[in-house]
């Protein structure tokens, strides 16, 4: 017995006893029946998750783009027999090139092409023109592959050629350096970043246009901060007032708020103006005297129309501190480009960048920590980036066929815009700006109460606004999904809504044109359908 014992000590025994156990667990298991005595819990409900997040909206693809896509599935389950006034839904709702036919550019698929599988560089079958293969291989000698991390503010290489695009775009005034940038996805994530690092607490105040993208007002609620809306003056081409901004700071100070930055759209969302030279040499001065950080949101930069320039506040910045360097040189400005707009167009490809200047470092390390976090920005869309902002130069291979279709969008997009503004010029009871930049046009519907009883009288009885009657009638009439202007912000007692001019065509505008006629004949006092 002692010897059979001792055959089973050591590591070898024990894992014999131990599978010994694991078999007669096993048989037990099976042998019993196990039954349970608790009640299930029941599910989360939404008053048990952060109220932040059932507090913010965002209007861009809220409740109408939601109902447009209940239609749209209506129409691919019964293509033939859905009942409804059109075929199709327009999505005039939200900024999206591609989804509404802009072709992507050559270029950018080229090349994006080999950095997503480099073996086609050997393909000797491959007709791509030499600067793109050239492009694509400089990408990878320098990046590596794309389906691997980079650095988590983004790939050095990149970053260097943004901050020479910077550096060229603003003439030099004051030179960009590559690790002020952060490559994001979309200039979406630059926002987060910088709305969360400056939500010092519920005190913490952000000075917003109104009207706003409501990315701003969505991500300033989930980080228990305030909105501060400043009023565009709408009189004026949405122009923005420096005096009514200052008296904004002054009176929020009273009420405990710290104001710790102030927005600028430019050219602007849902707007479309573009500002001037003076007006950011104004809004300049506010955050030099307050001692507030700038946010320009800049992703529009390439959509500036009628004989507009645009001018980026990092450009404003150097010429003031070349003259005033006592004055300006404790601004901190943090601008944000996107891949999203311009002529690209590649909202899916999330490629974006962030330029921070004279943030302290240990400010910028708070930043870094917070892309640490994320890991890093989509590759593809650091790549996209580069693409965007060097393109084919004179002489490349490439060049001629980038520049034909770069400038069929750019007057495609011209084009679109005035007949749609046209369009609204000649509705009854609408008045419009034209649209200086961007990709939207922000219409005023004028819709008196002493004119329009029934409406202000649905609008009472269905807890809708005005703003919101027009906008779903217009969808379930037409198929047209825009957004009412309530869901940018607007001034008491007014009503808008935003929509773009990207879908192509012009028989969606002319549909519109004759909904408006009938929604003016069975709402307004003393019309009369014909």
């Amino acid at each position: 017995m002692i010897i059979a014992r001792s055959r089973f000590t050591g590591a070898a025994g024990r894992s014999m006893i131990r599978s010994r156990n694991i078999m007669s667990s096993v048989q037990y298991v099976t042998r019993c029946h196990y039954t349970t005595s608790f009640e299930p819990a029941p599910k989360l409900t939404i008053h048990e998750i952060s109220p932040q997040t059932v507090e913010a909206e965002y209007a861009v693809r809220g409740k109408i783009p939601i109902i447009a896509e209940g239609l749209q599935d209506l129409i691919k389950k019964n293509p033939t027999d859905h009942g409804l006034p059109f075929n199709k839904i327009i999505n005039a709702n939200i900024g999206n090139p591609q989804q509404l036919d802009q072709k992507p550019l050559t270029w950018y698929r080229q090349v994006m092409s080999l950095l997503e599988y480099p073996k086609l560089l050997d393909e000797p079958a491959l007709k791509f023109p030499q600067d793109v293969k050239k492009r694509a291989k400089l990408i990878l000698d320098n990046v590596g592959s794309i389906g691997a991390y980079s650095h988590s503010q983004g790939a050095p290489f990149f970053r260097q050629s943004i901050a020479e695009f910077i550096t060229k775009r603003d003439g030099g005034l004051l030179p960009a350096n590559a690790n002020n940038i952060f490559l994001t996805a979309g200039a979406s994530t630059a926002v987060s970043y910088l709305l969360e690092i400056l939500s010092q607490d519920e005190h913490s105040g952000f000075l917003i246009p109104i009207p706003q993208y409501p990315l701003y007002t969505a991500t300033i609620t989930l980080n228990k901060a305030k909105p501060v809306g400043y009023y565009l003056d709408e009189s004026n081409h949405w122009s923005t007032n420096p005096s009514e901004i200052r008296q904004l700071i002054k009176e929020n100070k009273k009420k405990g708020i710290n104001i710790k930055a102030l927005v600028v759209i430019n050219p602007g969302n849902p707007t479309g103006a573009v500002l001037s030279h003076e007006d950011i040499h104004k809004l300049i001065d506010i955050c030099a005297e307050h001692g507030i950080v700038l946010i320009a949101d800049e992703v529009y930069q390439e959509n500036v129309f009628h004989g507009k320039d645009f001018i980026s506040f990092k450009r404003v910045l150097g010429e003031l501190i070349q003259k005033r360097p006592d004055l300006y040189k404790n601004v901190q400005l943090a601008s944000l480009h996107s891949t999203s707009k311009g002529v690209s167009g590649e909202c899916g490809q999330r490629g974006g960048y962030m330029e921070l200047v004279g943030f302290r470092e240990e400010v910028k390390d708070i930043i870094f920590k917070l892309a640490s976090i994320n890991l890093c920005s989509v590759v593809s869309g650091q790549a996209m980036v580069e693409l965007m902002i060097n393109p084919p130069k004179k002489g490349d291979e490439s060049y001629e066929l980038y520049k034909k279709e770069t400038s069929g969008i750019f007057d495609d997009l011209k084009e679109r815009a005035k007949y749609l503004y046209e369009a609204f010029k000649e509705m009854e009871d609408v008045t419009a700006d034209p649209p200086q930049g961007a990709m939207y046009i922000f219409p005023k519907l004028d819709f008196k109460p002493a004119q329009y009883h029934k409406l202000y009288s649905r609008a009472k009885n269905s807890s809708l606004l005005i703003d919101d009657i027009y906008c779903i009638e217009l969808l379930e009439h037409t198929g047209i999904c825009c957004v009412p202007g309530n869901g940018f912000g607007q001034k008491p007692g007014t009503y808008h809504l935003r929509t773009t001019f990207l879908p192509p065509g012009k028989e969606w505008v002319e549909r519109w044109t004759e909904f408006h006629h009938l929604f003016v004949n069975k709402y307004k006092d003393g019309t009369f359908c014909a």
